[in-house]
């Protein structure tokens, strides 16, 4: 799994228009996907199906929130395809069937990841490059030629880029993170994971999605680095890229700049690509008020700074990882749960699906744009 306003026109029939969009206007008990449509944007979600299919409180906040569904889980390596040759889009189908006659989207992730890649792949892969190219060939075929009709957005190549050291996870060598691909087909295996989805698919929207280049700490401004000479590099050798995609996991304990994170939209943007926020959610620091609203008043403010930085960088589309509290990886991942017994509040809605500061700023965000 990664933020001004535009001065509004005056002129003759100022109030005929101001009248025509206070109308248009969606109602107060509007989700996010309705308040960011109507000023042109996208909102929506990781979503898990099998909460979908059981939970109807999670379905129903799905229904009224996000306009844009990306599995958590569904479409990745290890799901679509667990052994060599044995395919099963069961699980996906499942969120497609769910979201399709409802008229919201599904994009995937993500085609080529280091984790969620079965041991019989890893082994695979390790044979040698022809052996790994045709391993990726296979699966990008498939994947991409079942789902063509219903998903038109894919998360080509996840984490690519090495973390700096200074940030959570270094790595000690290299730009690029170390996974099976890397070793066995050296640095282009980024460049033929997305030939190989532009050969199956000429109109799908290939995107390259990355985290970690969001806040202002220098490790964060190396990887930054680190992913605009990548791009940079893959616009030259014409690789058929179209989006970054920012995941933006959030951390309170680090510090943000709007100036900073607008400016590194605007460097990728300026290289003829689109940016998406894919994954946003925020990781509470290790001291919290002991009051909920008080904790809730201060990701509010991140949200709300993240968000002006992206809108003002051109970023339209933005999906959190997940919408509620008590499914967030933040709460269900020891790694990066709280130490202390509470539970990361960093999704809009609380765990009992109330809308939180968190929607109230997303919402203010999108509709004063």
């Amino acid at each position: 799994m990664p933020p001004v306003f535009r001065r509004p026109f005056l002129g003759a029939g100022l109030g005929a228009a101001l009248a025509g969009r206070a109308r248009a206007q969606p109602a107060p008990e509007a989700g996010l996907h309705a308040i960011a449509r109507a000023k042109g944007f996208t909102f929506g979600a990781a979503v898990q199906g099998g909460l979908l299919a059981t939970d109807p409180s999670y379905a129903a906040a799905f229904e009224r929130e996000a306009g844009l569904l990306v599995p958590e889980f569904e479409a990745k390596w290890s799901v679509l395809q667990p052994r060599e040759g044995a395919f099963d889009f069961a699980l996906l189908d499942a969120i497609l069937d769910w979201g399709t006659p409802r008229g919201r989207p599904t994009r995937g992730h993500a085609l080529v990841w280091h984790e969620a890649f079965p041991a019989w792949a890893r082994e695979a892969v390790a044979e040698g490059p022809a052996r790994a190219r045709a391993v990726m060939a296979a699966h990008v075929a498939r994947v991409l030629a079942t789902t063509r009709l219903r998903i038109r957005d894919w998360d080509v190549v996840n984490e690519a880029v090495a973390d700096a050291p200074g940030s959570d996870t270094p790595q000690a060598e290299g730009e690029l993170r170390d996974t099976p691909f890397l070793r066995a087909l050296g640095p282009s295996y980024i460049d033929t994971a997305f030939r190989l989805a532009r050969e199956q698919d000429p109109t799908l929207r290939l995107v390259l999605n990355e985290y970690g280049v969001e806040e202002d700490t220098p490790w964060a401004e190396e990887k930054r680095r680190r992913l605009l000479s990548l791009v940079r590099g893959m616009v030259r050798r014409r690789v058929p890229i179209d989006a970054v995609g920012i995941q933006a996991h959030l951390q309170m304990l680090r510090p943000f700049s709007v100036p900073v994170f607008t400016g590194f939209v605007g460097a990728l943007r300026a290289e003829g690509l689109s940016v998406i926020v894919t994954e946003l959610d925020i990781r509470e620091g290790p001291a919290v008020p002991e009051d909920e609203p008080a904790r809730d008043q201060l990701v509010a403010e991140r949200a709300a700074a993240f968000l002006e930085a992206a809108i003002a960088g051109g970023v339209r589309t933005f999906l959190t990882w997940g919408l509620v509290d008590r499914y967030s990886w933040l709460v269900t991942e020891p790694a990066v749960a709280r130490r202390d017994g509470k539970r990361h509040r960093g999704l809009p809605l609380d765990g009992d699906y109330n809308r939180k500061a968190m929607w109230r700023a997303m919402a203010r965000a999108f509709a004063n744009a």
